[in-house]
């Protein structure tokens, strides 16, 4: 991370910082995968799970902002306005902060990893249903965005088709609940119950941190009112209903 914020600093973009966020996960399911001590099998859902969700999810966001490469995503253009004359050193925090909960929220994959048990459990085959509930409902918000973005009479709009109708950050939602399947898998493992930290996390982060507040404010100041209706009438993250006017 400390290489990617280089990279950053060169090209005036903190962007990619989510591209090899997301991809720092393969990274480590493929370390665990080669020298952890755990059932193979095991060992493979659970890294083939991880390397999958970190691909599909590094590669949608590369394709994104590679594609603006040289002008830098608002949201973060406004936390470096924000941060002044100390942006770029709160910055490089920022990126190996990025890569410290890389670690932390990997602790599922850690638990599970060395697990020798030889019998894959009811927890875990229940956590990789969940998983591809929760993969394949982020890559359809993904697609749907992303359409409704490409379609140059949408400038200026806010999305409100597909899941997007429901929830104001579908993306967020399935990207957390993925987080509960690793700690519903991890439950099948000894001491699984510590992985509860890595949904928690995530739960924390979308809400409160950089996820949810910071995309809405960025709405709010480029769509306005068209925004703040949208607001009134859809459910902040979870997409199982919409809200009457």
């Amino acid at each position: 991370m400390a290489l990617v914020w280089i990279l950053s600093y060169k090209i005036k973009n903190a962007g990619v910082v989510d591209i090899f966020w997301s991809y720092n996960f393969p990274v480590i399911a493929i370390i665990l995968l080669v020298l952890a001590p755990g059932f193979e099998l095991r060992k493979y859902m659970l890294c083939g799970m991880v390397i999958i969700a970190g691909l599909r999810l590094g590669t949608h966001l590369a394709i994104r902002i590679l594609k603006h490469l040289h002008e830098e995503e608002p949201r973060y253009k406004h936390i470096r306005e924000e941060w002044g004359s100390k942006a770029e050193v709160k910055m490089a925090g920022f990126f190996q902060m990025q890569g410290i909960s890389n670690v932390l929220l990997s602790i599922p994959f850690f638990i599970t990893a060395v697990n020798i048990q030889t019998t894959i459990s009811a927890f875990e085959y229940t956590g990789a249903s969940l998983w591809l509930i929760s993969v394949t409902g982020e890559a359809i918000a993904d697609q749907q965005l992303a359409r409704f973005k490409k379609d140059t009479a949408n400038k200026g709009k806010v999305c409100d088709t597909g899941l997007w109708n429901y929830s104001r950050h579908p993306n967020y939602f399935f990207e957390w609940l993925m987080w509960v399947s690793y700690f519903i898998f991890a439950l099948g493992s000894p001491c699984g119950y510590i992985a509860i930290i890595s949904p928690a996390i995530i739960l924390y982060l979308l809400l409160k941190v950089t996820g949810i507040p910071a995309t809405e404010q960025q709405s709010l100041r480029t769509k306005g009112e068209a925004f703040k209706r949208y607001q009134e009438t859809t459910s902040v993250f979870v997409p199982w209903f919409k809200k009457s006017n």
